[in-house]
This record gives C-alpha cells, structure tokens and sequence, in this order.
C-alpha cells in the first residue's frame, strides 16, 4: 500500500471526489426535474441537463471515450430527436393534463423500490472495488475497446440487432397505421 493510499481515508476526500459528488447531486437534481415537469420540453432539456452531468460524471472517472460517446449519442442525437418528435407530432407545448395519469404514489413506490435494488446490486458488486484515479486511465479508447471487442461482443451484438429490430418494428408499424388512414378516408368519400 503506498503511502498516499495510507493516508488517504473515507473521510477525507479529494478534489475530484468532491467534485463528484457535487455533479452527481446536480444531476440527481436535474433527473428529478426531468421525472416531475407537465411541460414536455422543459422534460426534454433537463434531460439534456441530466445527460450532461453522466458525461461529467465519466470524465471525472476518467472514462474519456466513454464521455464523448455520452455527449454525442445520448445529448446529441437522443435528446434532438426527441425534441423533433415533440415538434412533429404537434405535441402540446406548455402544461400537459396527459403528463399525469393519476398513479403518483403507485409509480413513487416503483421507483423507490427500483432505485433500492440497484443501489444494492451495485454496492454489493462494487463492495470491494476502489477506482484509482492516481494510475493508468481505465476508462481510455484502448482500454474501453479491448474490453468491449474481447469479453463483450455478444451482448453488444445482440443489443445491435435488437435497435435494428426496434427500428424495423417503427417502421412497420408506421406504414400500417398511414394504411390504415388511407382505407378509412377513401371509405368516407364513397360514401
């Protein structure tokens, strides 16, 4: 054990453990906000918010590649897209009745429950588990893509064709309901 670790302890944190925790309320903060708005694009910017913060929160893990990914596909494309879709589908813009569905405490129990059992699959995992930001960078391209190419490639391919087979699925489903009101309107005008 070196003599930083020795000293170091539990209780007193360093610079970027601090600033972690600090990004981590922060995003909490803003991921509460996203969960609770009635306006639809207000939702669609805290998320923005909330992404922003996970991208921090990995740059402080010193997961680089893992950050810029965050930012480009999740705040770049998810959030843009989303935003579209809101503007396409003519969505209301300000309060939405729809956004609340009456099941408040059904839905706080859910996720409080959730929440519990992830906190307690990853604390039990990750018990004995210290990350040492003083050392090689663990989450660099080289590191990330030995990782995921050599003990992932399965589960990333399954996923690959599961997004394929959503999109697919949309695309589908889209062309059926344009049918559909296409048979419905050609019937009104037989009439």
């Amino acid at each position: 054990m070196t003599l930083a670790a020795e000293i170091h302890g539990f209780l007193s944190p360093t610079g970027v453990e601090i600033a972690f925790l600090l990004v981590g309320l922060v995003t909490f903060g803003a991921a509460l906000v996203t969960v609770t708005t009635r306006q639809l694009v207000h939702a669609a910017l805290w998320l923005v918010v909330t992404l922003g913060g996970l991208a921090v929160e990995y740059l402080l893990l010193t997961a680089e590649f893992i950050a810029w990914v965050q930012v480009l596909i999740y705040v770049g494309s998810v959030v843009v897209l989303l935003l579209f879709g809101l503007m396409l589908t003519k969505a209301p813009i300000g309060r939405s009745p729809d956004a609340d569905s009456g099941n408040r405490w059904a839905a706080l129990t859910v996720a409080v429950a959730s929440a519990a059992a992830l906190v307690w699959v990853v604390v039990d995992a990750f018990r004995t588990t210290w990350i040492d930001l003083d050392g090689p960078a663990a989450g660099s391209t080289k590191v990330t893509g030995e990782s995921l190419f050599q003990n992932w490639v399965l589960p990333f391919e399954a996923l690959s064709v599961l997004l394929l087979a959503a999109l697919v699925g949309a695309i589908v489903l889209s062309r059926k309901a344009k049918a559909g009101a296409a048979s419905a309107d050609g019937k009104e005008g037989v009439r």
